[in-house]
């Protein structure tokens, strides 16, 4: 029987990766790799179209054996520099919380919810199942943060930085982990980076590299599961 993944994206820009893939067939309804068929799904930018598209998705079609979340992210850290592709270990919703003052509460800190209430542990969600420990030697594991609003302002940067410590930051991340953890579906998700997370500049980004990176991990991984 085939391994049946389904590639969720954000952007078809970054659904390009899979056609860069070396060996990948495209055939009706998706692209094949040897033993594994691969679906894509490109779900839109934010949490809200991702968790539409998705649960929709899983509603018509059932349970892929495996689900992939991949794109563009913007690193935090002078060591994750441009072109870099990295694996989120721990997501979060980064900017749902409340506001006291000049401090910001997370819904678990503001007694809203449960830092333990499944699928959270800790306030966090993990990517902790069997393909990501298969992959994880091979792609630098990373602590992720999910924002509804991309941050371009060095306040913003410090704020998150201070409060969640995270690697990289992504508009889509948590909402993928959330939903597979939740419907316990084996997932893993890959980011390459496309910019530094800093004053908004466009000029100094450079996501061709970040998709043409993006796409040789992809090749590793596929090449591990097949």
């Amino acid at each position: 029987m085939s391994f049946k993944i389904l590639y969720v994206t954000a952007t078809s820009a970054e659904a390009d990766a899979l056609n860069k893939i070396k060996g990948i067939q495209k055939v009706t309804g998706g692209y094949r790799f040897g033993n594994i068929e691969i679906t894509l799904l490109v779900a839109g930018v934010g949490s809200i179209l991702t968790a539409w598209a998705l649960k929709r998705w899983f509603t018509e079609n059932g349970k892929p054996d495996l689900a992939i979340n991949a794109g563009i992210a913007g690193s935090y850290r002078d060591e994750f520099i441009i072109g870099d592709v990295v694996m989120p270990w721990s997501d979060c919703f980064a900017d749902s919380g409340i506001e006291d003052g000049d401090n910001f509460l997370t819904l678990a800190e503001a007694g809203l919810t449960g830092a333990g209430e499944f699928p959270f542990k800790d306030g966090l969600l993990y990517a902790d199942n069997l393909c990501f420990h298969q992959i994880k030697s091979r792609i630098p594991p990373v602590r992720a943060i999910t924002v509804n609003t991309a941050t371009g302002s060095e306040a913003t940067r410090i704020k998150l930085f201070r409060k969640f410590n995270p690697d990289i930051e992504t508009m889509e991340g948590a909402t993928f982990f959330y939903i597979c953890i939740s419907e316990q579906i084996p997932f893993l998700a890959l980011r390459s980076i496309s910019n530094r997370v800093e004053l908004r500049d466009k000029s100094k980004w450079n996501i061709p590299l970040a998709i043409g990176n993006l796409s040789e991990k992809l090749l590793e991984v596929l090449l591990t599961l097949d």
